[in-house]
This record gives C-alpha cells, structure tokens and sequence, in this order.
C-alpha cells in the first residue's frame, strides 16, 4: 500500500498588475511572471496583456499599470505561495486569482495571446533600443556646457549709435 496522494489541481484565472517601469522591459516582466507561474508549479494555459491604464488610485507612487492576464492550471496548495512570491516582488504591485471552473477550456483557450506578448516584447524591445540611442546623444553627464556669449560688436555697436543720438538731442535743444 502507497501513501502517494495527487494533490489536487484547480484551473485558476490570475491577474497581475505590473508598474510602468517593469513594463519598459516587457520582455523581463513577461520572463518573471513564468518563472512565478514555474515556482508555484503552474502549467499555463493562455495568457494575454489584458490592458494598459490610469489606476484608480496610486500603488506604491505608480500612477499607470499594465495587466496581464492568465489562466493557468495549479495545485491548489500552491496559490498562496503564489500570492506571496507576487507581494515579494518587485516588478508586480498586485494579484487577483479566482477559479475558474466556470469558463470551458475553449473559452479559456480563445484568451491565448502568447504570440503576441512575444511580439510586444521585442517590438518594445527594439524601441528601446532605439530610443536609447536618441537619449545617450542627448544626455550630459556633469556641468551644463557652456554656451559661447553673444559677439561682443553687436552690443558695443549699438551702445555708440544710442549715446550719439542722445548727445544730438542734447546739442540741438541748447544750440
């Protein structure tokens, strides 16, 4: 006789909520989410970037969030330890898992937008990039440079001109 025991498994929708500067790096926060899902032992089922928007109120000083949207198939001894490896985390500012039993395994499939987090990611990914070279051309470490002074010859010509044309006036009135 065995005293083996199944765990028990539960299908499981999970929303993350990252912050903006975890989503810079999309690729990054797409690689730490799978490592989470992998600690908990979870196999996922589908996942997508579900949207991008204005919080309701501001989480640690973030004011926009990116939700990621996931379902996946996990112990369900597991889903504490998941709740609290995403409080430990530094890229996800929360987590919301429910089950859901009541989604049927082509609904939850239908959700499946992996590809394109893929692309997302490198898409960003290359923007960044990009828009790293733009900003090093523009960013100065230390003192501001010194711009070059206005030509001394404008100012000094026209100092003349203006004292001339006072001592005229001056000269006409006693003359």
């Amino acid at each position: 006789m065995t005293t083996d025991t199944q765990a028990r498994t539960g299908t499981y929708e999970v929303m993350f909520l990252a912050n903006q500067a975890a989503a810079a790096s999309f690729g990054d926060l797409l690689a730490h989410i799978n490592h989470l899902l992998q600690r908990a032992n979870a196999e996922v089922i589908a996942m997508k970037k579900w949207d991008e928007r204005r919080l309701a109120f501001e989480i640690d000083k973030q004011k926009r969030g990116v939700y990621i949207l996931s379902y996946i198939n996990c112990p369900t001894d597991m889903v504490s330890h998941l709740e609290r490896d995403v409080q430990i985390s530094d890229q996800l500012m929360r987590v919301l898992i429910t089950s859901a039993d009541h989604l049927t395994e082509e609904e939850i499939k239908a959700n499946d937008d992996r590809t394109g987090l893929d692309t997302e990611a490198k898409m960003r990914a290359e923007q960044g990039d990009a828009g790293q070279d733009e900003g090093s051309s523009k960013v100065r470490l230390g003192a501001p440079e010194q711009r070059p002074a206005k030509p001394a010859e404008a100012p000094a010509a026209e100092a003349p001109e203006a004292a001339a044309g006072e001592g005229e006036g001056e000269n006409a009135s006693e003359g």
